[in-house]
């Protein structure tokens, strides 16, 4: 009998996944920061603890909440306010907020308390020390907040689809960490295994912020009504996420640690490209797909939006899933590579939000095959920061035309091709967005631009005489940064965006997304082409459920609502 020859599917190409279009189409998945911290702290089995809880009626006062691991404690420490309406803004330049938090290094005294509070509540106005891992603030949801306190108050339950449509009852507008207004530097806990993947203490900073918050609207309904008021239906409860308001801030991030982003992209191309090799499936991984597939069609059915854009999208990937589940409902996924089969039909077959859902749904049967790549998604930038000087001029030239194709056919002449210019503002050191040809901004221009910094590198280069990246930076040190991308790139094949990033048709969100959907959130709703609205940790276990409920299969709503 002849034996079938098995086969390795390889990765994705960089160009095709390095795309704005589709990095902007990402969704969460086993990888997800929010989902390795809560795998964790269930494996580990941390404890819990809420050591001081001293709120009035009006919502005044302080909080802490303590996460207990194997070696180390760590403290949520909260600071509620009752902000005056006209002062809530999501904007940056806000000066107060309903809540404000840092996360401990420990559990505080009274003495770190008091300290504490004369400083995190100012946030960028106030100072905070190496014991403070993060800094960060919320407001209350205005839809949201008052009605569900009547409703507990008044001894019913907040109607389930008004609780949907916004998705939360705080949003934050900053998680500040890694050494922002003296808070410690990212090496100081890096080598904590609890901190190794990537953003764990701002992850861990937003899942005990949720459990505040729901206490706080708990307590003030019983505060307000104490003989008729109730606690939130579990099930209802879980439905509550957190928001997060994030702009423009957050998008350079992804050019300015490429090493990091190969890391993510790499290790989730992995995943993909490893559960496409398997020969077969067993039936148990097969339901286990469908059911996830049924349950990623409730979650876009709870998926809102007001942005054009990403209306379009919803729609697409409405049809995405129904058209999926009918693909499955006639097509065999136990043998014949069925995870690459039923790839390549959707390849063709579903819109890019689709097909990049599928990526994440693969996943989840396979635990084993997934999760350990989590391991593999931090970076040491320094290792690859410096320049081979050494290198040949026409190595560097041959990098750059496979690395910067896209770019070199970009007539970068053109209006539209560079209408757009990344700066700092002076006020908030923040990243802003220009428009290069009716702003004044030109001349303060971040390196924000690789493919047209590319190509301006590339006719240098091929008018040079010299024989060595050495030599060439002597007479052109304006390329050193570019150089130094193109040299990354071709040991870290996923370190660049293969995009035009200031062109007049960029969409930064796409960046924001990249991003987000990294660490876990969901339900993305633009706001403009420049900040995006999310929720994260919608449907997971609050500290005191983890255990009885699953620290890992939460990210999509259940079929009957029932327990993980």
């Amino acid at each position: 009998m002849e034996q079938t020859q098995s086969k390795t599917i390889a990765p994705r190409d960089p160009a095709v996944v390095m795309q704005l279009g589709r990095l902007g189409s990402f969704h969460q998945s086993r990888l997800s920061f929010m989902r390795i911290l809560l795998r964790r702290m269930e494996a580990e089995a941390w404890t819990f603890d809420r050591p001081v809880f001293d709120i009035d009626a009006r919502g005044v006062g302080r909080a802490v909440y303590s996460a207990h691991g194997p070696e180390r404690s760590y403290s949520l420490v909260a600071f509620a306010n009752d902000l005056p309406p006209e002062k809530r803004s999501d904007r940056v330049i806000a000066t107060e907020w309903d809540a404000t938090f840092t996360l401990f290094d420990g559990v505080p005294t009274p003495a770190d308390l008091d300290r504490l509070q004369d400083n995190v509540p100012k946030q960028e106005a106030g100072r905070v020390s190496e014991r403070e891992l993060s800094l960060s603030r919320a407001n209350r949801s205005v839809r949201l907040w008052d009605y569900v306190v009547d409703k507990l108050a008044a001894g019913e339950q907040p109607d389930q689809t008004t609780v949907e449509k916004v998705g939360y009852l705080m949003r934050t507008t900053a998680v500040y960490g890694s050494g922002k207004f003296g808070a410690a530097d990212r090496e100081d806990t890096a080598d904590r295994p609890e901190f190794q993947a990537p953003f764990q203490i701002e992850m861990l900073s937003v899942f005990l912020t949720r459990a505040f918050v729901m206490d706080l609207v708990e307590h003030m309904a019983q505060m307000r009504a104490p003989d008729t008021a109730v606690p939130l239906d579990p099930d209802l409860r879980r439905r509550f996420g957190i928001g997060n308001s994030t702009g423009l801030g957050m998008a350079p991030f992804l050019l300015t640690h490429p090493a990091l982003l190969n890391s993510w992209i790499a290790a989730r191309e992995e995943a993909l490209a490893r559960i496409r090799s398997l020969p077969d499936a067993h039936p148990s991984e097969v339901d286990i797909f469908r059911s996830f597939a049924l349950r990623a069609r409730l979650h876009t059915q709870d998926w809102y939006s007001e942005h054009p854009v990403q209306i379009a999208k919803l729609d697409a990937l409405r049809a995405d899933t129904a058209a999926l589940l009918a693909h499955l409902d006639s097509v065999d996924l136990t043998a014949d590579y069925p995870w690459n089969r039923l790839w390549l039909w959707a390849e063709s077959a579903l819109s890019v939000e689709g097909q990049e859902l599928l990526a994440s749904l693969l996943m989840e049967p396979y635990p084993h095959l997934v999760d350990g790549l989590s391991s593999c998604m931090a970076a040491d930038e320094t290792a690859t920061w410096r320049i081979d000087g050494a290198m040949s001029i026409a190595r560097l030239r041959e990098l750059t035309e496979s690395i910067y194709s896209w770019a070199l056919d970009t007539d970068w002449t053109t209006p539209e091709a560079q209408a757009r210019v990344w700066y700092t503002s002076e006020e908030k050191l923040e990243p802003r967005l220009g428009d290069r040809f009716e702003e004044p901004v030109e001349p303060y221009e971040q390196p924000l631009c690789p493919g047209r910094d590319a190509a301006r590198m590339y006719a240098d280069l091929c008018a040079a005489s010299d024989t060595t990246v050495a030599g060439f930076l002597m007479r052109h040190p304006e390329h050193r940064h570019i150089v130094r991308r193109a040299q990354i790139t071709a040991r870290l094949p996923y370190a660049e965006i293969r995009d035009n990033t200031i062109a007049d048709t960029v969409m930064p969100i796409d960046m924001l997304r990249l991003k987000l959907s990294f660490f876990g959130a969901c339900h993305f709703d633009p706001r403009s082409d420049r900040w995006v609205r999310i929720t994260m940790y919608q449907h997971a276990p609050f500290p005191h459920e983890l255990g009885s409920r699953s620290g890992d299969d939460w990210a999509y709503p259940f079929l009957t609502g029932g327990a993980a």
